[in-house]
């Protein structure tokens, strides 16, 4: 099963949860702002996996981070989706919100 470390206030990790529903993917939502152990959990593969060296640079958190089965670590959910022969649903409600969540805040 696909762990997806994300927040229910990430428009991007909601939008990807939408997309696994719509594709009846079975995945544990882990929410990094439900608790400290949820968030610690992220920070550990965060802070030692090279896919979020660039997102770091340009002070994106990083969200939403797929980690499947084999513990392969992807943050562009899209190509995770496509790599897998599932098909990318962008709800027209989504279109309209901001499209990043960065640590300067801009985008949220």
């Amino acid at each position: 099963m696909i762990k997806v470390y994300g927040s229910v206030k990430c428009p991007y990790c909601m939008v990807l949860k939408q997309n696994l529903d719509a594709n009846h993917v079975v995945y544990d939502f882990v929410d990094i702002l439900e608790s400290l152990g949820n968030l610690g959990a992220f920070l550990a593969i965060r802070d030692k996996e090279p896919v979020f060296d660039h997102l770091k640079a340009v002070n994106d958190i990083g969200l939403p981070a797929l980690v499947d089965e084999s513990g392969k670590v992807w943050t562009d959910w899209e190509s995770w989706l496509t790599e897998n022969n599932y098909e990318i649903v962008i709800p027209e409600s989504t279109l309209s919100q901001p499209q990043a969540c960065s640590l300067d805040r801009k985008g949220c």
